[in-house]
């Protein structure tokens, strides 16, 4: 077992962060000597940033944690391009609006992760846009373009597979390595940043970064990045069947985000407990150790953890209180918990009063509501006996849902097996 002499790494690696350093020995004295400064940029590609970020932002998180100053990059200037690591085509391009608006709703994520100020250690937020839009083509082609090898670039990972896979590489998206390459130095000549952080397939991009300020600057920087993370059955990382687990709670609310990680596979909860708390690694061990019922213990403790650090420390009773309606008591008091305001109960699906009086078929339902990804994954669910309306069980999947069955709240509970649910509420 190796032994670092920095907090920062040895946490990192204890918890399952870490995955390739470009020079791990240097990095890790460096670090243990002095505050050093890193950044994980993010692209502004959707109005929030989904739970496959988390790797990245509670690494950044750890960083400061451990006494180091971390720099959040909005990828203001590169969501231009378009980043074609892990993508089998090509990104929708968006305009400066569309990229603004996107910015703005990432940006409130960090606030409840991090700590930002003027402070040596504080936090720092920055847009790649300011030294990237005013770059003049040609003479960035001559003083930086140079540098760079397009038989290496071939040679990477995330260039391979999609060439492997016979999709389409714009030349556009063949410049993003370059321009996140001159974003490492612009970091580096303005806030003294000399590590840069991702997932695994920024490994190419992170290099050529390392590489560019070697050449020009004679500085040296650092790379570290972190494991491609899927869950034990495989599925990836903040994906649902339902879609994206979103952070922002006008996407997602607080409860479906606690449903999240309440659901998790039992053989993942130790890892995510690890990557996603704050839980010291010897209480970690202790709740991986449970087996069988006593198992749903530890997802709670992730559930509330996870939560909290997302949505705050206030959000989190009011949530476990619409859970423990929903797991422990059958369902009793939930539909009361479904339309607070806070949105700390259960997701809220608005259909048309004019739909209820009619009827709408409990297959389309439970798809409208967000508990199944399609009306043929709907019509399985109840055929299987998972659908359920207000706790009790769809007989057929044809079965009409209607005003009729509106509790005294004016709300219909929908179910989907025993730990997913929604609310309908007709508007």
């Amino acid at each position: 077992m190796t032994i670092y002499s920095s907090d920062f790494i040895r946490i990192v690696a204890e918890r399952g962060f870490l995955h390739q350093c470009t020079d791990m020995e240097a990095l890790d004295t460096l670090a243990s000597k002095s505050s050093i400064t890193a950044y994980i940029g993010f692209d502004c590609t959707a109005p929030s940033l989904h739970a496959g970020s988390l790797v990245s932002i509670m690494l950044l998180r750890w960083l400061q944690k451990t006494g180091h100053r971390p720099i959040v990059l909005m990828g203001g200037g590169t969501t231009k391009v378009g980043d074609p690591s892990g993508k089998d085509e090509t990104r929708k391009l968006l305009d400066d609006d569309g990229i603004a608006a996107n910015m703005a709703g990432i940006k409130d994520i960090f606030k409840t992760f991090l700590d930002f100020g003027d402070g040596p250690t504080d936090a720092l937020m920055a847009n790649n846009a300011d030294w990237l839009d005013g770059l003049q083509y040609i003479p960035f082609l001559r003083d930086y373009g140079r540098h760079f090898s397009i038989n290496r670039m071939l040679g990477f990972e995330s260039v391979k597979l999609r060439l492997d896979r016979e999709q389409p590489l714009t030349f556009l998206e063949f410049n993003y390595m370059i321009l996140q390459a001159y974003d490492f130095l612009e970091l580096a000549r303005r806030h003294d940043c000399l590590l840069q952080m991702g997932g695994s397939d920024q490994w190419g991009n992170i290099v050529g970064g390392v590489e560019l300020a070697r050449r020009l600057d004679g500085r040296a920087l650092y790379g570290l990045t972190t494991p491609l993370l899927e869950t034990a059955s495989g599925a990836k990382m903040g994906k649902t069947a339902a879609g994206a687990v979103w952070l922002n709670k006008d996407m997602l609310s607080p409860y479906g985000y606690w449903q999240f990680w309440r659901n998790t596979e039992d053989a993942d909860v130790g890892g995510f407990l690890r990557l996603f708390t704050d839980l010291p690694v010897g209480e970690i061990a202790r709740l991986e150790a449970l087996k069988g019922e006593e198992c749903n213990e530890a997802k709670k403790i992730l559930a509330n953890e996870a939560t909290k650090l997302c949505h705050g420390e206030t959000v989190v009773g009011d949530v476990a209180a619409s859970a423990a309606s929903v797991f422990e008591n059958g369902g009793v008091g939930v539909i009361e918990a479904g339309g607070t305001s806070d949105g700390a109960g259960l997701p809220v699906i608005d259909v048309a009063r004019g739909d209820l009086e009619n009827g709408i078929p409990a297959f389309e339902l439970l798809t409208r509501a967000g508990l199944a990804a399609s009306n043929s994954e709907a019509r399985r669910l109840i055929k299987g006996g998972g659908g359920r309306l207000n706790g009790v069980v769809i007989g057929n999947e044809l079965q009409s849902v209607s005003l009729a069955d509106m509790g005294s709240k004016g709300l219909i509970k929908l179910s989907a097996g025993k730990k997913r649910h929604a609310v309908v509420r007709a508007i």
